[in-house]
């Protein structure tokens, strides 16, 4: 497969049963393939994806003694701010070329989860930044819901499977800033090859060259969405509960040409994770004599601070 297949998230939560069976078969058909969809029809408004850039532009131009404030010690990068070549790909010394924000879950009636995830961090140079964020995190994660019914029904499980595991679920909202480039990298880009950790990603900010995706034929497809569409790739949680029927897609993002080092990329993921007691065990349903099971039972807790681990973010 050498470009992105693109689908209307309309289709899934209209009354027609035809076209919400369309989107299950096409969505379900590019994860299988490649792992990665663009989409329109989400519930995220452009007024508030421009608020979003604002206040992230914003945050990011701080005075660096100012943004080093809100990088908290101690919960891996979870919350608020990291700094420029903190976190490294899987396998790899070199740090990425950027920074980042982290918005984390707004837990509602569940005490013992407001304890175990660390609490938001608020920006008192910017009084918007945090309200913004929440109503993005919120939209991103309703889209994400729709995505994931969808894809229970493609997997032959009831529609809604996944809800009861990802209500209050660990999810990311990372606002990320690429600074621009003022001298050569040393082996290093802005976001080398990787697979993602949690179960799905939504991606805003694909709308430019920079992002590839790797297709099962190892080749690098460069993976640019629509103004109006969000980039959405299967995670490996979601690859090892399907015994990887729905294929967790290696991508990276590479560096500009040469005569673009001076600009700033920005572009900003929502991990869909879900509580940390999920198993992540093979799908009985994933698993026959042609695909026997590839992966051990563990939980998406074990597993998330695991890979963790592996990206340099939190110590043994």
């Amino acid at each position: 497969m050498s470009a992105i297949p693109s689908v209307d998230l309309r289709d899934f939560v209209s009354d027609n049963p035809a076209r919400k069976e369309k989107f299950i078969k096409e969505i379900g058909a590019a994860f299988e393939n490649i792992g990665f969809v663009a989409l329109s029809g989400h519930f995220l408004e452009d007024e508030l994806v421009n608020k979003l850039y604002g206040e992230i532009k914003d945050f990011f131009h701080q005075p660096q003694e100012v943004k080093d404030k809100y990088e908290i010690a101690g919960i891996g990068g979870q919350r608020g701010y990291t700094s420029f070549g903190k976190e490294h790909a899987k396998g790899k010394k070199e740090g990425d070329l950027k920074e980042f924000w982290h918005f984390g879950q707004y837990v509602e009636d569940d005490s013992k989860l407001e304890e175990e995830y660390p609490d938001n961090v608020f920006v008192e140079e910017l009084p918007d930044f945090n309200t913004v964020g929440k109503e993005t995190y919120q939209k991103l994660e309703k889209t994400a819901k729709y995505v994931l019914r969808a894809l229970a029904l493609h997997l032959d499980l009831e529609e809604t499977y996944f809800d009861q595991w990802i209500k209050n679920g660990n999810s990311i909202l990372r606002p990320i800033h690429y600074p621009p480039i003022t001298e050569e990298p040393k082996n290093a880009v802005r976001a080398a090859a990787h697979g993602d950790i949690n179960l799905i990603t939504l991606l805003m900010g694909a709308h430019g060259k920079g992002l590839q995706v790797q297709n099962h034929e190892g080749e690098w497809v460069d993976a640019i969405a629509r103004p109006d569409q969000l980039m959405i790739n299967v995670g490996d949680m979601l690859s090892r509960l399907t015994n990887n029927k729905l294929k967790s897609t290696i991508h990276q993002v590479v560096n500009p040409p040469k005569e673009l080092w001076g600009t700033s990329r920005y572009s900003i993921p929502f991990f869909m994770h879900p509580v940390s007691e999920m198993p992540l065990n093979c799908l009985e349903n994933c698993i026959d004599d042609k695909h026997p099971k590839g992966f051990e039972d563990t939980t998406a807790g074990e597993y998330l601070n695991e890979r963790l681990i592996e990206l340099g973010l939190v110590k043994k």
